[in-house]
């Protein structure tokens, strides 16, 4: 069986999605299923069963004989949220405990980290373990995945084979319950398809123009094509950026957004919340030669292609992956 925890999300309902499509259908779904919105990511996937999040070490310590992988993808992933309680609870310990029991039942690990423990980047954006201790992301969120990656690299008792997989920005199906945290181009989409403009944060910065804040955007389906490979390839043990490698602007996305809409770009400017003003990462791209040194071959996406097919195939009229 895999086990793939945050099963209910986006990423991890995506992923049970593709284990299904290559016939993988002794999937394990653990999550806490309160969100009625969230459990339509589940419609239609062949499941060999659910457990609520609370259960999973006791399921575990049941099953672990039968468990040749886990997923773990569930986080609170809110980057605005402020109590920290709630991350150390749900995206550090929970994740610790996680860890010990594929240790000691020796089940290989792939674990979701994010690119939010970069921060400002002032430390690069490279998948180095020597400047994970140096790294000071902007809130709460970031650090509570930073700080499960530095105590990962501290642990003797290991999984027999685990991934940490820094994820950049992930975009695509099955985000529909994410409201203010759902991706740019969810936004951009159900703006434009209600009001055909889009509005755009203002730079503050005096070296950034407007609209040329940058990510490095990557399409749902190559992280998931980078998770089967973590679990069918075993890469060395260790942490591992997500992305594409390439930054692109906010008005790249927004322009790739309306040309998939077969629509002419209406755009303007608005000032960044003050909420998220003084965090905002204006530029971050993936150091991705780490992860293509372990054999990873599969093309990535480019943002038009990646846009198109979401806006398409899914936005549009509302599918699920």
């Amino acid at each position: 069986m895999i086990a793939v925890t945050g099963a209910a999300g986006f990423i991890g309902s995506c992923l049970i999605g593709r284990l299904n499509a290559l016939s993988f259908e002794d999937v394990i779904a653990i999550d806490d299923f309160s969100s009625p919105n969230k459990l339509k990511n589940l419609n239609n996937k062949r499941l060999h069963g659910i457990v609520h999040r609370n259960d999973f070490a006791d399921w575990i310590d049941a099953n672990h004989r039968s468990v040749q992988h886990i997923f773990h993808l569930g986080a609170r992933t809110d980057t605005v949220e402020k109590d920290r309680g709630i991350f150390d609870r749900l995206n550090l310990n929970y994740s610790k405990s996680v860890w010990k029991k594929c240790a000691e039942f020796g089940i290989p690990l792939t674990y979701a980290s994010s690119a939010a423990t970069y921060g400002d980047g002032f430390f690069s954006y490279a998948d180095s373990h020597e400047i994970i201790k140096k790294l000071l992301p902007l809130n709460p969120y970031g650090q509570s995945k930073n700080d499960f990656d530095k105590w990962a690299l501290t642990q003797d008792h290991q999984p027999p084979a685990w991934q940490g997989l820094k994820f950049f920005n992930v975009y695509g199906p099955n985000e529909y319950h994410k409201d203010r945290m759902a991706s740019v181009i969810f936004h951009a989409f159900n703006q434009i398809r209600k009001t055909g403009s889009m509005r755009l944060f203002r730079s503050h910065r005096t070296d950034v123009k407007d609209g040329h804040q940058s990510r490095d955007f990557i399409y749902v389906q190559d992280i998931l094509s980078i998770c089967i490979f973590c679990m069918q390839r075993r890469p060395a043990d260790g942490l591992y950026n997500a992305g594409t490698g390439h930054a692109r602007t906010f008005l790249d996305l927004v322009r790739a957004t309306f040309h998939a809409m077969d629509q002419d770009p209406s755009i303007e400017f608005i000032d960044t919340p003050a909420d998220i003003r003084d965090t905002y990462q204006y530029f971050t791209e993936a150091k991705m030669d780490k992860l293509l040194s372990q054999g990873y071959t599969v093309p990535f996406h480019s943002l038009e292609q990646g846009v198109k097919q979401y806006v398409r195939d899914f936005l549009r009229d509302g599918n699920y992956y």
